[in-house]
């Protein structure tokens, strides 16, 4: 915004009335802020913030008068000669309001006049002064904080660089023995004055804690909480970067120093009423109101916050529950937080050197065993291999179960609903075909389908793709089943003409072209998976399930229904209907599901995590299995 652009109505809103000017002798400018003046402006950056402000040759002396009140009398004269109603008061009233705006001003303490707390202090105070919205009651809380540093080594160069970075922030610390702490690990734990141990109420809302801990070639630091989910967390972090291979290796003699330094600035911050520094990263890939770790590595030296999802949750504000994933950007966002190289519960999926045309391919392993997983983007495949992937290892959850059953996995409950409706539906329609039922399904009538024009053009696009550019030779069989409420289902099924032929792709979806599209892309993503990637023991194909969280807001303006992401925003408008009809038909509704008391460790830290991240887990329908050929399987 140009000064230029300020009129009389930004300065007051009726004549009389206090403006930014009046109320300038509360603010001083942030400490560390840097200004640089330009022929027609100014520019000023502070701690994560800037600003550059534009206008006449006469807004550099302008800012030199307002950082003179700044500094100052807090402007008592500047606005007795800048008029009310007149373009100067309204041209400062502007600059002002950007400052603001842009948290570049900071409250004066109470009866004191210039600089702001600790511009001219201790590092401390400058730290406080350019971040801190309360400089003085940050620095007050500090002052009055008691932190102890417990190790099982207290002499440790972990927990002497902690008490160091305490030290200089203005904490008292004292540092004791620990015996139950395990070695490489230190706990930092707040209490109040004249408590003799804060471990001694460790369910207090007051007593904030954080582990750091010390590994092989590497470390980490949790989030702030209360000391039982502080040393949860840490348990699931050293367990975690145990598995990893890649921290392996001589300890960097810089990564005591890092780890303990960044733990204290934690705690300091959650003291303080501050930020947590992983809120200052500025990171995307971060989920907000998921906790952060920091997870460190030694080659190259270097300390990056990870979204973390641990197995124990203690705290109120941890085993709250989270909101479900309500679209496809969310769910996406939320699979490299599942599948993170160190801190993850799933192996992460990976084009690699898979084929992405006419599908998309990427590959992950679970349990040992190789998964490949294809759709119409990589993006999708990437999430329809994370859900497979985490059915499959939540079936140790579960004992008696046939192959391929399990529970099943959605971003979100509607997405995972779709899931295991879909799964049903193809069984029973398969049931009834081979007279092992007399389910609803006995009802289907054949539907005539052929690739003529006025066909969706998807459906079109995957059968060319399949018959003519791959050159499989076969056919698909459509049928209708009809519904309570004129709802329909068709269910297409590609099946090979050769002698050896079997099912290549089935699909349960709303219209007919939409499930032949999905029955065609499935049998391209199995022919090329079994000539690309024939080692896979688990293939994972595409279903229209994706379609519920996909949004027509984010489809641009271009995009028709020749365009994966428009087809899906446009599927999605059937979703609920197919949802109802296909429970109706199976006599089924998905329960959630959860694994019981008894079962593996792994288990419940994948569905805790799962849960976390805004994903569903649901019950398979008891008494059936699913067909490896009809939806996802093994060879």
């Amino acid at each position: 915004m140009t000064v230029d652009q300020a009129g009389p109505d930004m300065a007051t809103s009726q004549e009389g009335e206090r403006d930014a000017l009046d109320s300038l002798g509360r603010w001083t400018l942030r400490p560390g802020v840097s200004v640089t003046v330009l022929p027609h402006g100014v520019h000023l950056r502070g701690w994560i913030t800037s600003v550059t402000l534009e206008g006449g040759a006469g807004l550099p002396v302008l800012w030199g008068r307002l950082a003179e009140a700044l500094a100052g009398d807090g402007g008592a004269e500047l606005a007795q000669a800048a008029v009310t109603g007149s373009p100067l008061r309204a041209a400062l009233v502007t600059v002002i309001g950007q400052l603001l705006d842009h948290d570049l001003l900071v409250e004066r303490p109470a009866g004191e006049k210039g600089d702001a707390a600790g511009e001219n202090g201790d590092a401390a105070g400058q730290w406080l002064g350019a971040i801190a919205d309360r400089p003085a009651e940050a620095a007050a809380a500090l002052i009055r904080s008691r932190v102890r540093v417990l190790a099982a080594r207290p002499d440790g160069p972990l927990a002497r660089a902690a008490a160091r970075a305490l030290d200089r922030a203005g904490v008292w610390a004292v540092t004791a023995q620990a015996a139950d702490l395990p070695d490489g690990q230190v706990l930092l734990v707040t209490a109040r004055p004249g408590e003799p141990s804060p471990l001694a109420a460790e369910q207090d809302a007051e007593v904030r804690a954080v582990v750091v801990g010390l590994r092989p070639g590497g470390g980490f630091v949790t989030p702030v909480g209360s000391v039982g989910q502080a040393r949860a967390d840490a348990d699931g972090l050293a367990d975690r970067l145990r598995r990893q291979e890649a921290l392996g290796g001589a300890e960097h003699p810089g990564l005591p120093a890092l780890l303990a330094s960044s733990a204290a600035q934690r705690l300091v911050c959650a003291v303080a009423g501050l930020r947590d520094p992983s809120a200052e990263a500025g990171d995307a890939r971060l989920i907000p109101g998921l906790p952060t770790a920091l997870v460190a590595e030694r080659e190259p030296l270097r300390g990056e916050y990870r979204t973390w999802v641990g197995p124990v949750l203690v705290d109120a504000d941890r085993v709250r529950p989270r909101a479900d994933v309500r679209t496809l950007t969310e769910a996406l966002a939320r699979v490299p937080v599942l599948t993170d190289r160190l801190a993850g519960v799933l192996d992460e999926p990976d084009p690699g050197a898979l084929p992405q045309l006419p599908a998309a391919l990427v590959r992950s392993s679970v349990a040992g065993e190789v998964l490949v997983s294809g759709s119409a983007r990589a993006d999708l495949a990437r999430l329809e291999a994370v859900c497979r992937a985490a059915e499959l290892l939540l079936r140790k959850g579960e004992s008696g179960l046939e192959r391929d059953a399990g529970p099943v996995v959605g971003a979100g409950a509607v997405h995972a609903r779709g899931r295991a409706l879909r799964r049903a539906g193809a069984v029973q329609q398969q049931d009834t075909h081979s007279g092992d039922t007399e389910g609803p399904f006995g009802g289907a009538a054949p539907v005539p389908w052929s690739p003529e024009p006025g066909r969706h053009p998807q459906a079109l696009h995957w059968w060319s793709v399949l018959v003519r550019r791959l050159g499989v030779d076969a056919d698909v069989a459509v049928s209708r089943l009809d519904t309570v409420g004129g709802r329909a289902v068709f269910h297409a099924q590609v099946q090979g003409r050769t002698a050896t032929g079997g099912p290549l792709g089935t699909a349960v979806e709303a219209s007919a072209d939409d499930a032949v599209a999905f029955a065609a892309l499935s049998a391209v993503v199995r022919v090329q998976a079994a000539a690309d990637a024939p080692p896979a023991r688990h293939l994972v194909t595409p279903s229209g399930a994706v379609a519920s969280l996909a949004r027509p807001e984010a489809t641009a303006p271009w995009e028709d229904a020749g365009w994966t992401t428009a087809w899906l925003a446009e599927s999605a408008s059937r979703e609920p209907d197919l949802q109802e009809a296909l429970a109706g038909l199976t006599g089924w509704s998905p329960q959630p599901w959860e694994p019981p008391t008894d079962a593996h460790t792994d288990v419940r830290a994948l569905w805790s995590a799962l849960r976390q991240c805004g994903f569903s887990v649901l019950s398979a329908r008891p008494g059936h299995r699913t067909h490896p050929t009809l939806t996802e399987g093994s060879r």
